[in-house]
């Protein structure tokens, strides 16, 4: 008899977990940290608003810069990406525990997001390669679901922490680590696929042009809460354990995502999508418009995580809907097309900030979300071919 969920070697849980460990590390524990630590950052070494977000926008650049190169590498160096990814991860950390200065955390910030865009194609490869996870269509979706609990330990540990925030760094460090290698452990040994793939033609590019348009738009309306929402809550009067427990409820509502998975595929790839980032963008508003209301701000922020993460799902559907061959394709393409709109969102956020204030400026990222639903009400209905690969090759 079968036991697939046992420990054994042809099991798929050492290697779920470990891969769950290293997005959880890579994404709630480094790159999306950087906002719950930022209103202690900028107390103790002076990192002004601006400066903020133009960090937060390098970070997301070099983020794309891993997600393209891991892309067009997974396939051969799989546990080469691994081992990168958690190398730049806990170093950015490190770094930044140990930051004397606004530019070297700066920099330190910077490198640390590279993980994040290494770890995921890393871990697709890791995972189609292994036969006991090759078995199993949902393996994937449960990895990438670690940025959830990730953004809760981050919280639960700042929780405990603060204001010592270099203390959480260091920790973010050594878990990196430790589910990098974790994860080297667990991969399979199997043979390498092919390192390229035909071009795709110019009418899979335009096919997308509405998803990515709709990455773009959701990536810069997410940027206010990921980038500034606890110095938001804080300049409004919210003191640390009330701040960074809205960040738990962004961890809680990305790990609720589970749970509503098998409702949220059953509306559609564009209708999926239209529910989650209407959420983002409802929770976005909520917070611009009342933050010293504490019940509200926090299930703002839990709203906000779980359209966040099951957006994130949509989008991946979408790419599926319109070329399911070229899936992981288009799949890499809208990411780095929503961490760009991360990194214009967080400078204008940034720039917005002293000028405006944060009310004016969260808003304008409510709206950003909200536009971002109108490409998927256009279009080809979910489940129909898209007519512009009518004639693809």
């Amino acid at each position: 008899m079968k036991r697939p969920f046992s420990f054994g070697s042809r099991s798929p849980l050492p290697l779920l977990a470990a891969g769950t460990g290293l997005i959880a590390a890579t994404y709630g524990l480094v790159r999306l940290a950087y906002g719950l630590v930022l209103p202690n950052v900028q107390d103790e070494l002076g990192l002004g608003v601006a400066a903020a977000g133009v960090v937060s926008g390098g970070a997301s650049v070099l983020y794309c810069a891993g997600a393209v190169l891991g892309f067009l590498t997974a396939a051969r160096h799989a546990r080469a990406l691994v081992v990168v990814a958690a190398l730049s991860a806990a170093l950015g950390a490190t770094g930044m525990a140990l930051a004397p200065s606004p530019a070297v955390f700066a920099v330190a910030a910077i490198v640390s997001s590279a993980g994040a865009g290494l770890a995921s194609p890393a871990l697709v490869a890791a995972l189609q390669d292994h036969p006991a996870t090759r078995r199993h269509p949902r393996a994937q979706s449960i990895v990438n679901a670690g940025t959830g609990p990730g953004l809760a330990v981050a919280g639960a540990l700042a929780l405990a922490l603060l204001p010592s925030w270099r203390v959480v760094w260091v920790v973010a460090a050594v878990v990196t680590l430790a589910a990098g290698a974790a994860v080297l452990l667990t991969m399979g040994r199997g043979s390498p696929g092919p390192t390229t793939r035909a071009l795709p033609p110019a009418s899979w590019f335009t096919a997308h042009w509405r998803v990515l348009a709709a990455a773009l738009l959701m990536g810069a309306g997410s940027a206010a809460v990921w980038n500034y929402g606890r110095a938001f809550l804080v300049d409004s009067g919210a003191g640390d354990a009330v701040s960074v427990t809205a960040w738990i409820a962004l961890g809680a509502g990305g790990t609720a995502v589970a749970p509503t998975a098998r409702w949220v595929s059953g509306l559609g790839a564009q209708r999926a999508w239209v529910v989650t980032t209407g959420t983002l963008a409802a929770a976005s508003a909520a917070l611009a418009l009342a933050p010293d209301s504490t019940p509200l701000a926090l299930a703002a922020c839990a709203a906000f995580g779980w359209g966040y993460t099951a957006g994130s799902g949509a989008l991946i559907a979408w790419t599926v809907q319109i070329d399911a061959p070229r899936a992981p394709a288009g799949t890499a393409l809208a990411f780095v097309t929503l961490i760009l709109g991360q990194a214009a969102g967080a400078s204008t956020v940034g720039a917005l900030v002293p000028e405006a204030g944060y009310p004016a400026a969260f808003l304008g990222a409510a709206v950003a979300a909200a536009a971002a639903t109108v490409p998927a009400l256009t279009g080809p209905r979910s489940g129909q071919p898209d007519p512009a690969l009518s004639h693809s090759a």
